[in-house]
C-alpha cells in the first residue's frame, strides 16, 4: 500500500549480510528492480556498498539504522515511518541521517516522524506534534512550533496544561 517503517532499535538482521537484508525487503510494489533500488540506497549510504558483503550485526549503531531505512526504502514507499532515527547514534551520525531524511522529503516521498530530538524534527518537518503523557499538546507548521513559547516551556520545566493549536 506504498507505507514503509523503520522502526525504533533497527531491527535489521543480524544474522545475514547488508545485501541479503536488502534482498529481504525488496517486495517489487513499483516494478522498480532490486539493483536500481539497491544502487539508489548504496548512493545514500555509501558504507553500505563498501561492506555490502559484511554481517549486519558486525555494523556500527550508525551504519544499522543507515541500514535500516535503506530497507525500508526498498519497498518504494509513498509513506516512510521512522521511529526515533537517532536513538544511540553519535552526533556526526544523527547529522548525516537528518541530512538523508531532508532529502528524501524533498524526493516526493512523504515522511512520518517520531523523534525526541525535536530541534531537529522541526527542522525537518511540516508540520509537528508535541505530546506530553500520551496527549496532544501542541500542534501546528513546525517552523512556528520552532518559535512558539509552548516548546521552550516545555522543555524548561514548566507544564502545558491546554492543548495549543499554532
Amino acid at each position: 500500500m506504498g507505507l514503509a517503517h523503520c522502526p525504533e532499535g533497527r531491527q535489521i538482521f543480524q544474522r545475514l549480510t547488508i545485501e541479503e537484508n536488502l534482498v529481504a525487503a525488496h517486495i517489487g510494489r513499483g516494478g522498480r528492480s532490486f539493483e536500481t533500488l539497491r544502487n539508489e540506497v548504496f548512493e545514500l549510504f555509501p558504507i553500505l556498498k563498501e561492506r555490502r558483503n559484511g554481517m549486519a550485526s558486525r555494523m556500527s549503531g550508525g551504519q544499522q539504522q543507515m541500514l535500516a531505512i535503506g530497507r525500508a526504502l526498498m519497498a518504494e514507499p509513498k509513506l516512510l515511518m521512522l521511529d526515533e532515527p537517532s536513538l544511540g547514534l553519535a552526533p556526526k551520525i544523527i547529522q548525516q541521517i537528518f541530512h538523508i531524511i531532508l532529502d528524501l522529503s524533498k524526493s516526493g516521498i512523504s515522511i512520518l516522524l517520531v523523534e525526541q530530538n525535536v530541534q531537529l524534527a522541526l527542522e525537518c518537518g511540516d508540520y509537528a506534534y508535541l505530546l506530553n503523557t500520551g496527549r496532544v499538546r501542541v500542534h501546528g507548521p513546525a517552523q512556528e512550533l520552532a518559535e512558539h513559547s509552548a516548546i521552550s516551556e516545555h522543555y524548561l520545566g514548566g507544564a502545558i496544561e491546554e492543548t495549543i493549536h499554532v
